[in-house]
């Protein structure tokens, strides 16, 4: 599909009927400017014109297409939406909604832009310019809000796996805790138990024992017998 801007039109409105010199004036001079591609100047001239009359249709009309030029898309709008209820050439109705539906699309008002282009639809059925305009808001606001839709879908997607993150770790430190638990009870158990020996290890300490007792009774036979031989010395 070929871009929009390809499509838009607009249309400078030379009012054969006069207002009054004065403001007329300007407006053939922001006419001139316009196709010179001075938007800026165009601009001037179109408000001065206004601010001599301000009821000069072909002035507010010209002055958003001068301010659409410049990109200032949201005043463009606003010069297009303020003429609709003021004008009852469905012709120029049609024109008017066409270039308002141009303005909303460049603000990204896209929805409010589809609006604007069915009213101009409504007053002129046939303008080809519009229906494609028309038919790209439409398709443009559909990839909008598939986007808008992966998006979601994404964040939420992403939540859960963080979530999920989230519940794999408290898990683990749970295992770990409990793992952590169980060996602070087994040597809690193992302290409070007296240790066992080995059959050899007690074998050796019987029979260490076993020695013990066998010196500390020839000690105590040698002792006896020591005093006996004294007292037998020092019998009479």
């Amino acid at each position: 599909m070929k871009r929009v801007g390809a499509y838009i039109v607009f249309l400078l409105l030379f009012s054969a009927t006069g207002h009054g010199q004065s403001g007329k004036k300007y407006v053939r001079e922001g006419n001139r400017n316009f196709e010179n591609k001075n938007f800026e100047e165009s601009e001037v001239s179109y408000r001065k014109a206004l601010n001599k009359e301000s009821d000069l249709f072909d002035a507010k009309f010209n002055l958003g297409d001068a301010l659409y030029k410049q990109e200032k898309f949201d005043e463009a709008a606003g010069e297009f939406n303020g003429l609709v209820n003021r004008i009852e050439s469905n012709k120029e109705l049609a024109k008017t909604y066409h270039n308002l539906g141009n303005s909303l699309l460049k603000s990204q008002k896209i929805e409010q832009s589809i609006t604007a282009y069915k009213s101009s639809l409504r007053y002129y059925p046939d303008d080809q310019e519009t229906k494609y305009n028309l038919a790209y808001a439409k398709d443009l606001l559909k990839k909008q809000q598939q986007k808008k839709n992966q998006e979601k879908d994404q964040d939420q997607k992403q939540d859960k796996d963080q979530e999920k993150k989230e519940q794999d770790k408290k898990e683990q430190e749970n295992q770990e805790q409990k793992k952590n638990d169980q060996q602070q009870d087994k040597q809690k158990q193992q302290q409070s138990q007296p240790q066992k020996i080995s059959k050899e290890d007690a074998n050796r300490l019987l029979k260490a024992l076993a020695n013990d007792e066998k010196k500390i009774q020839e000690k105590v036979k040698k002792a006896k017998a020591k005093m006996q031989k004294v007292k037998t010395e020092k019998d009479w």
